[in-house]
C-alpha cells in the first residue's frame, strides 16, 4: 500500500514538474536568458566566404579623403572605375550599404550614376520609415503594431533608375535588441495591390545568383518574410579593405574579381553598429551583418524557429520522464541521470541548431530542460535526505529505549550507526535490580495484570537509568541490568550508578503502595552495584548481537543484587572506597557470593549526602 501511495505521489509530482516546464517555455519567462544561452553555446562562426569582401569607410579613409560628411559622390564613381576595369575583371555584385537620398544635381552625382549604369552590377540600399520600430518576436517573426511604412528614403532618381535596390532596415530581436534575423521582403503579407520590395541582402543574393523573378525556395518564416540565420564570422573576420586603398590604387581590381563587394561604414562615429549573437561583448558594423546575412542565403545557413507549443511540449515530456525515472533510486543515480539529461539536451541542441545532420538548423528553448533537470535533482536529493533523516530519527527513538538519550545524541553526532562485532576493556559501574515477591504476586494475578505490573516497574527502572546517563543493557525476566561509563566516557559514573540505585528503591516504595491498593500484594526492589573492569561491546554473530558487558564485575553486581533484601542497595567495597565521603552506609560485612572463591565485603547504602550537586542535571522524561 505504501509503495502504491509513493508511486501515485511521484506521478503527481512529475506531472507538476512537467506542467511547470511547459508553462515556463510557453510564457517566455526566461526568453532573453534563453537567447543569450543559445548565442553562447551554439552560435559559433564557422568561416567566412572568400567571395564576400568589404570595402570600408574607416578612419584611414577619412584621414586621406576628408571627413565622410563632406564627400561628394565622385569618390564612389572613382571607386566604381577602380573596381570594374573591364567586363572580364570586375565584382559580381557591388552593394552600397548607405543612403544616397539627396539629389544635388552635380556632375559628380551624374558621374556616379553613369558608372553604375555602365557596369550594371550595383545594388543600392534604401530605408523604410516605419511608424514604429520593427523588431522580431520569439520565433524570429516581424512584430510591430503597424505594418504600414509611412515613408522611404530611396537613392536619388538618376541612381535609382540604373541600379537595383533593397531596403537595409535592421531587424532587432524584441527580447534583447540583438540581430539574429533579416528581412526577406516587405510587406510581410502583401495584397494584390502591394509592390513587394526585397531587402538589401535578398537583392544582392538575387544579383549574384542571376535570379530575376525571385521566388524563395529555401526555408524561412513563411508569411512573415523574415529568416533567422547563423553568422559565419565575427566583426573583422570578413576581408576588409579601406576605400582609400582601392581608390589610390594600393589594392588591384583583380582582388575583387567575381566577388560580392559590400561598401559601408566601418567607423564608430558613423553610428551603424549593432549587437550580434556571435560576440555579445562587441558590436558589429551593419555592413558586416549584411555580409553574414548574404552568406547565409548563399549557403543555406538559416534557422527554423520551433513553434513555441512544440518546444514546450518536448520540454514537458523530458521533464516528466526524468522526474519519473528518479523515483525510488539512489541519490548517486538521481544526480547522474539529471546531470546527464541536462548535458545530452545541451549537446543535442548544438547539433539541432547547427543543422549538422539535417542541413537545417532549428532554434528552440535551451535552458528550460537543464534548469528543470537541476530542480528535479535537488528535489529528489532532498527527498532522499529527508527519508534518511526520518529513518535516522526512528532509529534514534528506538535506540533511546535502550540507551540514555544523551548517549544516543552523542552517537548521532558522530554521524554513524555502524555496528560491528567486538568489545573493549573498560572501567564501568554495573547495576542489577530485581523484584522481591514477584513470584507470589504473579501466582495471584491475571497475565494482563502481570504485564501491567512489569511495565510499571520497567518504566521506573528505565527512567532512573536514563536520568543518570546509564546504558540499559537488558531485562531478564523481572530483573534488569544497566551499566555506566560505556559506550562513552561518563564523568563520576560510579556515583551516578549509586544514585540510580537509590532512586529505584525510593520509586519502588511509591509503586509498592499502588500495587498494595490495587492487588493487596506487596513487592519491593533489591539492587546491587559494583565497579571494575569489564569487556563491553557487541557480542553475538553478524545477524544477531547484543551490546552488553561481560566479566567478573558483572557477575559480582548480579550476586550483590541476589543477596540484597527488599528496599536495599548493596554495594561492593570498591564502590564504597570511591564514594565513602559522599554516601552513608551500614556495614553488612563479608558475605560469600555464588561463583566467587573469596567473600566480598558488602555495604548497604542508607543515604546520599545532599551537599553534593546532582551530576546528572535535570531529570529526563521517559515515554511510555
Amino acid at each position: 500500500m505504501n509503495e502504491k501511495r509513493e508511486f501515485i505521489k511521484t506521478t503527481i509530482i512529475s506531472i507538476i514538474f512537467a506542467a511547470a516546464a511547459f508553462a515556463a517555455v510557453w510564457s517566455g519567462l526566461i526568453s532573453e536568458a534563453d537567447k543569450a544561452a543559445e548565442d553562447i553555446l551554439y552560435h559559433h562562426p564557422d568561416g567566412t566566404s572568400a567571395k564576400i569582401k568589404i570595402i570600408k569607410i574607416d578612419e584611414q579613409a577619412m584621414s586621406e579623403l576628408g571627413d565622410y560628411e563632406n564627400w561628394d559622390r565622385g569618390i564612389y564613381a572613382d571607386l566604381m572605375e577602380k573596381l570594374c576595369v573591364s567586363d572580364d575583371v570586375k565584382p559580381a555584385v557591388i552593394g552600397f550599404d548607405m543612403l544616397f537620398g539627396n539629389d544635388s544635381g552635380s556632375n559628380e552625382d551624374k558621374r556616379f550614376a553613369e558608372a553604375c549604369k555602365k557596369h550594371g552590377n550595383v545594388v543600392c540600399a534604401f530605408s523604410y520609415v516605419f511608424e514604429r520600430e520593427l523588431v522580431s518576436d520569439d520565433d524570429g517573426n516581424v512584430k510591430v503594431d503597424s505594418l504600414s511604412a509611412v515613408d522611404t528614403v530611396k537613392p536619388y532618381p538618376a541612381l535609382f533608375d540604373v541600379t537595383s535596390h533593397g531596403f537595409a532596415n535592421a531587424l532587432m530581436d524584441n527580447d534583447d535588441g540583438f540581430i539574429r534575423s533579416s528581412f526577406l521582403y516587405f510587406p510581410p503579407e502583401p495584397s494584390d495591390n502591394d509592390t513587394i520590395e526585397f531587402s538589401f541582402n535578398t537583392e544582392i543574393y538575387k544579383e549574384y545568383a542571376g535570379i530575376n523573378d525571385f521566388v524563395p525556395t529555401f526555408p524561412y518564416n513563411m508569411g512573415k518574410a523574415t529568416y533567422a540565420f547563423r553568422y559565419s564570422g565575427k566583426s573583422g573576420d570578413y576581408e576588409n579593405i579601406s576605400i582609400s586603398d582601392v581608390i589610390n590604387g594600393r589594392v588591384p581590381a583583380e582582388a575583387f574579381d567575381d566577388c560580392i563587394v559590400l561598401v559601408g561604414a566601418y567607423a564608430a562615429g558613423m553610428m551603424d553598429a549593432y549587437y550580434v549573437p556571435v560576440d555579445r561583448s562587441q558590436q558589429m558594423y551593419g555592413v558586416e551583418i549584411h555580409a553574414n546575412a548574404v552568406q547565409a542565403l548563399l549557403e543555406g545557413k538559416y534557422i527554423y524557429s520551433v513553434p513555441t507549443w512544440l518546444s514546450a511540449a518536448v520540454a514537458a515530456i523530458i521533464v516528466f520522464a526524468l522526474s519519473f525515472c528518479c523515483y525510488n533510486i539512489s541519490v548517486g543515480k538521481v544526480v547522474a541521470i539529471c546531470l546527464s539529461t541536462a548535458a545530452v539536451k545541451t549537446i543535442a541542441g548544438y547539433f539541432i541548431f547547427s543543422g549538422i545532420f539535417t542541413g537545417i538548423g532549428y532554434s528552440g528553448n535551451v535552458l528550460i530542460t537543464p534548469i528543470f533537470s537541476v530542480i528535479v535533482m535537488i528535489y529528489y536529493t532532498a527527498v532522499h535526505y529527508y527519508r534518511a533523516s526520518s529513518a535516522k530519527r526512528k532509529i534514534e527513538r528506538a535506540f533511546m529505549k535502550y540507551v540514555a538519550p544523551q548517549v544516543v545524541k552523542e552517537i548521532a553526532g558522530k554521524g554513524t550507526y555502524e555496528l560491528y562485532l567486538g568489545g573493549e576493556a573498560r572501567d564501568i559501574a554495573v547495576l542489577f535490580v530485581d523484584i522481591r515477591g514477584f513470584t507470589s504476586l504473579s501466582e495471584n494475578l491475571e497475565p494482563k495484570q502481570i504485564v501491567e505490573v512489569l511495565n510499571s516497574y520497567f518504566k521506573l527502572v528505565t527512567g532512573c537509568v536514563f536520568k543518570y546517563g546509564g546504558t540499559l543493557d537488558k531485562f531478564i525476566g523481572d530483573a534488569a541490568m544497566a551499566f555506566f561509563n560505556a559506550p562513552f566516557d561518563s564523568e563520576d559514573y560510579i556515583y551516578k550508578a549509586v544514585c540510580t540505585a537509590m532512586d529505584i528503591v525510593k520509586g519502588g516504595e511509591t509503586l509498592e503502595k499502588e500495587l498494595q491498593e490495587r492487588f493487596g500484594k506487596s513487592i519491593g526492589f533489591g539492587v546491587g552495584v559494583t565497579c571494575g573492569s569489564a569487556v563491553v561491546g557487541n557480542i553475538g554473530c553478524d545477524f544477531r548481537m547484543d551490546y552488553t558487558a561481560i566479566g567478573d564485575t558483572v557477575n559480582t553486581a548480579e550476586r550483590l543484587e541476589a543477596n540484597a533484601p527488599k528496599g536495599t542497595v548493596y554495594i561492593s567495597n570498591d564502590v564504597y572506597r570511591h564514594l565513602k565521603e559522599r554516601i552513608t552506609v551500614d556495614e553488612v560485612g563479608e558475605i560469600p557470593l555464588k561463583g566467587k572463591s573469596k567473600s566480598v565485603f558488602v555495604y548497604s547504602v542508607t543515604d546520599i549526602k545532599t551537599d553534593e550537586t546532582d551530576p546528572a542535571g535535570a531529570e529526563l522524561s521517559v515515554s511510555e
